[in-house]
């Protein structure tokens, strides 16, 4: 659409350094009513782990999945798979009132394969519910920020206008690279959770994404200049 964009990345995705405990899950998915993928990365990690346990999508018969986010349904029917449900909000709580409108959930058995940290919003819901939420590491994220020093001085010479954030692990890791000072340019949220977190370390929030997605984000974007020019 005509921007410049300079990406700095600052969580970079890496593989467990001992996936058994997620072959071993993935091995024995047919003992869950439901498995939530919460990412396209957690999808991908899953089936590797699931060709390695000598298995495929047929393991997953009588099971149903829910994928937050449409990214993450397209990558589940790249492998053979049709979410049974996707939320209308692509955030853990929406997530869990979804789940909790479609079945019970006492004493429903639910694996999480996701990042190794995350937040505590989504088994915590579910387990309110009567669920019983088996979490399993399936990828982890590490701070990066190799271009750190090339960014900030950009940022400080009024070079940037506008910075995006797509998840609260990537405010948190900005900050610890760049402080909260953003020096004149405005700042772009993927959705309410990151916007939170962006206010909470200091970060004034200009733009907000209704739909939780890239897509949503650019939208938002080109929406915030077309009324500035307007």
């Amino acid at each position: 659409m005509g921007a410049s964009v300079i990406e700095f990345p600052t969580i970079r995705i890496t593989d467990l350094p001992d996936p058994d405990a997620l072959r071993t899950v993935a091995a024995g998915v047919a003992s869950y009513d439901w498995v939530v993928f919460t990412s396209v990365n957690g999808v991908e990690r899953f089936w590797s782990a699931l060709r390695t346990a000598g298995a495929d999508a047929r393991i997953f018969r009588g099971v149903r999945v829910c994928a937050i986010g449409p990214a993450t349904g397209a990558a589940l029917h790249g492998k053979g798979i049709r979410p049974d449900l996707v939320p209308s909000e692509f955030v853990a709580e929406a997530t869990v009132q979804a789940l909790a409108s479609s079945s019970d959930l006492r004493r429903c058995r639910i694996l999480l394969p996701r990042a190794e940290i995350a937040r505590a919003a989504l088994p915590d819901g579910l387990r309110a519910h009567g669920a019983v939420v088996d979490e399993v590491a399936a990828y982890r994220t590490e701070r990066d920020g190799a271009e750190a020093d090339e960014v900030r001085k950009r940022l400080m010479a009024g070079e940037i206008d506008l910075i995006t954030f797509t998840a609260s692990s990537t405010v948190r890791n900005y900050v610890d690279l760049l402080g909260a000072d953003v020096a004149g340019a405005e700042v772009a949220s993927i959705g309410p959770i990151t916007s939170r977190t962006a206010r909470q370390l200091g970060l004034p929030v200009h733009v907000e994404a209704a739909e939780y997605t890239i897509p949503g984000l650019t939208d938002a974007i080109v929406t915030h200049y077309t009324q500035l020019q307007g």
